[in-house]
C-alpha cells in the first residue's frame, strides 16, 4: 500500500490528512496551538508551534495506518497564507510570525502604496497594497523593531518555515508566494523593482517553484519523529486557498468554487493572468502550473449566518438539540416560509467591513426595508440572500475580467444548505454542484505531492478523476428575475451610505 499526506498549517492548528492514490482519505490527525494578542488587532503565533504540530500529527497519522515508512510516497503542505517567519544567521527564529489576520499594518500599506505607486503596484503584484498581505508586515517590523529587521538572513511564509524544518531547503512557491506582494505575479519570479523600492534584500527570499515540483525530501531525523522516509518526496505545496481549489476541482477555465466559510469566496482558475486594474479582486498564481487564480472575498458570509442564529434563534438552537436535529437545517426550514427577495428586506452582510469589492473597513451590517411585517422567516431569508448578493459582486467583477462560469461548485459550511445553493444559483444565473471532495485543502496538496512523486501525470488531470460532482441545482428563471431587481437596490446601498459608514466609525 502507499500514501500520500496533505498537511494543512492553519491558525487554530495543524491538520495532516493520509490518502491512498484514488484519493481517499484514509485517516487524519489534528493539533491545536494558541494565538497570541498582546494588542488590538495584532495577531501573533509561534512558528514551534506549527512545528511541533505537524511532527506530532504525522507521527500520529502514520501510527494509525501503520504504514512502512517507504510506503509514504510524498507530501504536500498548505497553510495560513500572507503570515511573516523571520531567521537570522544561525536560523533561530527573531519573533514570533505576525499572522494573515493581523492589522497593525494600515500606514506600512499607504507607505508601500507611496514607495512603489498604486498603478505599478498593481501591474506587478496584481493587488492593491492591503494591511494582510506579507510585504506590509516586512516593512512593519523595519519601521518598529529595527534591530530585528538588521538581523533577520531569511524570511518565509508558514508553510515554508515546516518545508525548512523538514528537508533543509529555504523554497517556497507560486500560490503562496504571490499573496506577500513581492512577487511579479504575471512573471511568476520575485518582482526586482518592488523589493527595491521598499528595501527588501532579495537573498532573504526564499527559491520559488512550481507547486508540484519537488523542492526536497525528508530529513535523516524528522523521518525518524514522523515514521516517513528519507526518500518521501516534499513538493511546493500551496496556500490555502489555491490547494482548497485543487482539491475542489477548480483546474481549469470555466468552473469556479463558490465558497461560504465564516468568511465567503469566489475563486476562478484562468490560463493567463488577469489583473482587476480597481484592485477590486486578488489575482495569484495558481497551484496548476502555469495558471493563475481570480478571487474575491466577502468578509462576513458564514459568520453573518452564525451572528443571527447565536444572538438571536437560541430557542431553535435548544429545540433542535433536543430533538437531535442541526439547527442550520431547522433555520432553513424557518427560511424556506419567506419568498425570494424576502418580503422586500435587504441585509447588507458588512459585520466586518468589507473587501470585494468595496474595500472598506468601516462599512457595517445594515437591515434595510425593515416593517412591522417582516417576521423571523424574513429576517433570516435577507441574511443568506445579502450574503448571495455579496458573493454575486465577486462573480461579477470575475466576470468583468472575462472569466464566465459553466457551473459553480458551492463548498463550506453554507454549501451544505440546499437553500443555500438554489439561491446561488438563481443569483448567479448557472448551475450550482456540490462535490465528492470532504478534505479539500489537505487533499489538493497530497494531489500536488502524488504529481512530483510521479505517481500522477499531472495536477489538473488527478483532480478532475478525483473530484466528481454529486449533486446539482439549476436556476428558477422566476426566483433569478426576482434577485435581479432586488439586487440593483442592493448595489445602490452601499453608495448611499459610504459616508455615513465613515462618519459612524468617527463617533
Amino acid at each position: 500500500m502507499s500514501y500520500l499526506i496533505g498537511v494543512d498549517i492553519g491558525t487554530s492548528g495543524t491538520k495532516a490528512v493520509a490518502f491512498d492514490l484514488e484519493g481517499k482519505a484514509v485517516a487524519d490527525a489534528l493539533i491545536e496551538y494558541p494565538l497570541y494578542q498582546p494588542k488590538n488587532g495584532w495577531a501573533e503565533q509561534d512558528p514551534e508551534d506549527w512545528w511541533n504540530a505537524t511532527v506530532d500529527a504525522i507521527a500520529l497519522l502514520t501510527g494509525k495506518i501503520g504504514a512502512k515508512p517507504e510506503e509514504i510516497l510524498g507530501v504536500g503542505l498548505s497553510g495560513q497564507m500572507h503570515g511573516l517567519v523571520m531567521l537570522d544567521g544561525n536560523d533561530r527564529v527573531l519573533r514570533r510570525s505576525i499572522i494573515w489576520c493581523d492589522q497593525r499594518t494600515a500606514s506600512e500599506a499607504e507607505i508601500i502604496t507611496d514607495l512603489v505607486g498604486r498603478d505599478k503596484l498593481i501591474e506587478i503584484t496584481a493587488n492593491p497594497a492591503l494591511t494582510g498581505f506579507t510585504a506590509a508586515k516586512i516593512m512593519w517590523v523595519k519601521r518598529n523593531e529595527p534591530e530585528i529587521f538588521d538581523r533577520c538572513r531569511k524570511i518565509m511564509l508558514p508553510k515554508d518555515y515546516i518545508r525548512y524544518r523538514m528537508t533543509g531547503e529555504f523554497a517556497t512557491e507560486v500560490s503562496d508566494a504571490s499573496g506577500m506582494q513581492l512577487m511579479d505575479v504575471p512573471g511568476r519570479k520575485w518582482s526586482d523593482l518592488v523589493c527595491d523600492r521598499l528595501g527588501i534584500d532579495k537573498t532573504c527570499l526564499g527559491r520559488v517553484y512550481e507547486s508540484c515540483e519537488v523542492t526536497g525530501t525528508v530529513l535523516p531525523e524528522v523521518a525518524e519523529k514522523t515514521g516517513m522516509s528519507v526518500r518521501t518526496v516534499v513538493v511546493g505545496g500551496a496556500g490555502d486557498q489555491a490547494a482548497s481549489a485543487i482539491g475542489n476541482g477548480i483546474v481549469r477555465e470555466g468552473i469556479v468554487s463558490a465558497t461560504i466559510g465564516t468568511s465567503g469566496v469566489v475563486f476562478a482558475h484562468t490560463d493567463r493572468p488577469k489583473i482587476d486594474p480597481l484592485g477590486r479582486v486578488h489575482t495569484l498564481c495558481h497551484a496548476v502550473p502555469g495558471a493563475w487564480h481570480i478571487m474575491g472575498v466577502t468578509q462576513a458570509a458564514g459568520l453573518s449566518f452564525q451572528w443571527i442564529r447565536d444572538n438571536f434563534f437560541d430557542d431553535v438552537k435548544k429545540a433542535a438539540g433536543l430533538m437531535g436535529k442541526n439547527p442550520n437545517k431547522v433555520m432553513d426550514e424557518i427560511c424556506s416560509r419567506s419568498p425570494a427577495g424576502a418580503n422586500s428586506l435587504i441585509y447588507l452582510p458588512y459585520l466586518m467591513g468589507e473587501r470585494t469589492p468595496h474595500l472598506d473597513p468601516n462599512a457595517r451590517g445594515v437591515f434595510f426595508g425593515l416593517s412591522a411585517m417582516h417576521d423571523r422567516s424574513d429576517i433570516v431569508r435577507a441574511v443568506m440572500e445579502g450574503v448571495t448578493f455579496s458573493l454575486l459582486d465577486c462573480m461579477n467583477i470575475i466576470r468583468e475580467l472575462g472569466t464566465s462560469p459553466d457551473f459553480v461548485y458551492a463548498s463550506g459550511g453554507g454549501g451544505n444548505s440546499m437553500l443555500w445553493r438554489q439561491m446561488m444559483a438563481d443569483a448567479f444565473g448557472v448551475r450550482v454542484a456540490q462535490n465528492s471532495s470532504r478534505e479539500g485543502g489537505a487533499l489538493g496538496v497530497a494531489i500536488l505531492a502524488g504529481v512530483g512523486a510521479g505517481v500522477y501525470e499531472s495536477v489538473s488531470g488527478a483532480a478532475e478523476s478525483m473530484v466528481k460532482e454529486t449533486s446539482s441545482v439549476s436556476p428558477d428563471e422566476n426566483n433569478t428575475e426576482k434577485y435581479r431587481n432586488v439586487y440593483a437596490l442592493y448595489g445602490k446601498l452601499y453608495s448611499a451610505l459610504k459616508d455615513s459608514f465613515r462618519e459612524l466609525s468617527e463617533i
